[in-house]
């Protein structure tokens, strides 16, 4: 653990430290603190750069994908001459180029297959910036295990969704009590299949960011156990609270 900023990083942090809420001691919380992202997409993106750019000191990327040119509608971590590279390697050059005050790690393989449950266990929180179900399954199992919180975000066509779990409570819902049963033809759509709004993506993945630094610096002003639903072509916000199903197979499933 460091315990103060050096002169470079004051410099650069220097209106976080005019802030009451963050100051000081909470960019050096920030700079303590391991970001998980999975996934270096649409959400992906603005998550890595504002992350980056806030000094959080270690942030982990996993993404097992190649850039495409339809990718650049929304990424906009990525250039055309990126194509053809590897997300997650060229998420964190471009994290580094950002901030070279930070560590930055890339992982280019499937978060099932990069022992999830050994990348997580130093984590201040996961941001699940996937766009499958079952890997988001998968995220939200691991992190229930290792009670790490999980701040998940998603956006299709013109809706953006927003959830934040403190798996560190015991009472506390978690994904698959929100959504236990979504397969077929639903599970199915993505961007690549259904399109969605480019600025949406970014709003979403800004929230995402947005909040893993209220998490750090002050975190009981974040909303754990909220349901957020973005229409952006009606301008409608709804926000739902959640519970905690006693059925739920993953969250709440006796230890064995």
């Amino acid at each position: 653990m460091q315990d103060k900023l050096s002169d470079q990083e004051a410099t650069r942090y220097s209106r976080h430290l005019l802030l009451s809420q963050i100051g000081e001691g909470g960019q050096i919380k920030l700079k303590n603190a391991h970001a998980v992202v999975v996934g270096a997409g649409g959400l992906g993106s603005p998550v890595c750069l504002y992350l980056a750019a806030a000094g959080v000191g270690k942030i982990t990327i996993i993404d097992p994908d190649t850039i495409e040119v339809t990718n650049l509608q929304r990424q906009i971590l990525y250039k055309t001459n990126h194509v053809g590279r590897e997300k997650a390697q060229m998420a964190a050059n471009q994290m580094q180029a950002l901030n070279p005050l930070i560590q930055v790690q890339a992982i280019g393989k499937k978060v099932e297959n990069c022992n999830f449950e050994q990348v997580i266990k130093d984590a201040t929180a996961v941001l699940d910036c996937t766009d499958n179900v079952s890997s988001r399954y998968f995220i939200n199992q691991i992190c229930v295990q290792a009670q790490v919180p999980l701040i998940s975000a998603a956006a299709i066509r013109g809706e953006g969704q927003f959830m934040m779990f403190n798996f560190k409570q015991q009472t506390s819902p978690c994904y698959h009590c929100v959504f236990p049963d979504l397969d077929g033809d639903e599970a199915g759509l993505n961007c690549s299949n259904a399109g969605v709004v480019g600025p949406l993506l970014g709003l979403m993945g800004s929230k995402q960011a947005l909040e893993f630094v209220k998490y750090v610096v002050k975190p009981e002003s974040c909303s754990f156990a909220k349901l957020t639903v973005i229409d952006i072509w009606s301008e409608q916000n709804r926000q739902f609270n959640l519970a905690a199903d006693p059925a739920c197979p993953v969250c709440t499933a006796p230890e064995l």
